[in-house]
């Protein structure tokens, strides 16, 4: 008996057990939070000395750069087949193959720009958007996002310790991740339905209007959705804009959730796989980090967990374009039609505020119950308008 149990105990301890080595810290990049949380880097193309502006987008399935920055470096491209959709359409892309992206203190080859118009993205934004990152970058590390520091932080593949606390959710993979959410709006019909985990979306959450009908998902007697606008690949499109009544991401519950309903002409969200797709204005609210290599996404609540949603309604596209804040857009009935707005106005003041920050005028006019006086030029002359946006809970 003796000899058999040191034979069991010589048998165990000789055992080899193989493990990774640790992550290691590459670089700390710092980012700007745009409105719904939607993040931008700075980083250089191969031996092009301007620096450009990428959003990090979990939802983009490669890597890419916008047509006229290509045209204003004098960037020579590939022609492909290949195509792209989003919400707006479906196109046929060039390609900067074998190219490099340089961020700060971080170095990577070996990828392949595919080359699309982000020229609405710019324009929403207020800043010139040159590209987007996708999973050809996220893929090759470790990912954490710190949305209270607005850093980036980026490791190598291995071993990694999340934050303590939080939890771990383990999305589907392929080149965006898929997660399942807890979903109601039925006081007692509780849905569990996937969605894309989409960086890369300025929203709380988009739902296509097939899922919406297919599953009688809508609560009766809730204010009627408004109509509204969104912009995306391809363009811009007519939404409608509501609330649900509660979202669960892991343990994490969200109630009277904004959500977006569209019409996806082109199966955006791959309906009736998938619901649709959680955005940022949800995301920014945890410590995110991506683990492609373990299929793996630890979020934890950050500073910003329990901030208010956007309830505000106006009815108005409003755009920065040739360095002025136009209204383009105006939905018939809207608060926006109702102060007197007109397509071609330039927006040159909210209250006391002259910044010419689009961003900046977006978030003043988000306040729900308030007057706001709008100054606006209109054929060269001055003209004040007061407009009351309104709240989507109220109806």
């Amino acid at each position: 008996m003796l000899a058999l149990f040191i034979g069991l105990v010589m048998g165990v301890s000789g055992q080899e057990e193989f493990t990774e080595p640790e992550a290691k810290l590459l670089s700390v990049v710092p980012f700007t939070r745009m409105s719904g949380g939607v993040i931008i880097l700075t980083g250089i193309v191969n031996n092009y000395t301007d620096s450009l502006n990428f959003i990090l987008d979990t939802g983009s399935g490669g890597i890419s750069l916008d047509s006229l920055t290509c045209v204003r470096l004098n960037i020579s491209l590939s022609p492909s087949e290949r195509t792209i959709r989003g919400i707006g359409g479906i196109r046929r892309v060039n390609f900067l193959n074998n190219a490099t992206l340089k961020l700060k203190g971080l170095q990577v080859d070996s990828l392949n720009f595919h080359v699309n118009d982000y020229d609405i993205l710019s324009s929403v934004y207020g800043v010139k958007i040159d590209g987007i990152i996708g999973y050809s970058f996220l893929s090759r590390f470790i990912v954490k996002l710190d949305y209270d520091s607005s850093k980036m932080y980026v490791y190598s593949k291995g071993e990694f310790r999340y934050p303590r606390g939080g939890h771990i959710l383990r999305p589907q993979f392929g080149t965006i991740p898929i997660q399942t959410v807890k979903f109601r709006d039925e006081p007692k019909r509780p849905l569990f339905n996937r969605f894309y985990f989409d960086t890369g979306a300025g929203l709380c959450l988009l739902l296509s209007k097939d899922y919406v009908t297919d599953s009688a998902v809508m609560r009766k007697g809730k204010p009627a959705p408004v109509i509204t606008q969104a912009e995306g690949l391809g363009g811009k499109m007519q939404m409608e804009l509501t609330t649900v009544k509660e979202i669960q991401l892991g343990p994490y519950k969200f109630r009277n959730v904004p959500t977006f309903v569209f019409e996806d002409k082109f199966n955006v969200t791959s309906y009736p796989f998938l619901g649709g797709l959680i955005g940022n204005d949800i995301l920014r609210r945890f410590t995110v980090t991506l683990n492609y290599a373990k299929k793996e996404i630890h979020i934890i609540p950050n500073s910003l967990y329990h901030d208010g949603f956007d309830y505000s309604y106006t009815g108005l596209g409003v755009y920065f374009v040739n360095d002025k804040i136009v209204v383009e857009d105006i939905v018939p009935g809207s608060p926006g039609e109702k102060a007197g707005f007109q397509p071609g106005d330039v927006i040159i003041g909210i209250n006391n505020n002259y910044s010419n920050n689009i961003q900046t005028y977006k978030n003043l006019m988000q306040t729900t119950g308030t007057k706001l006086r709008i100054l606006v030029l209109r054929n060269g002359e001055p003209f004040e308008l007061y407009m009351k946006p309104k709240s989507i809970l109220k109806g």
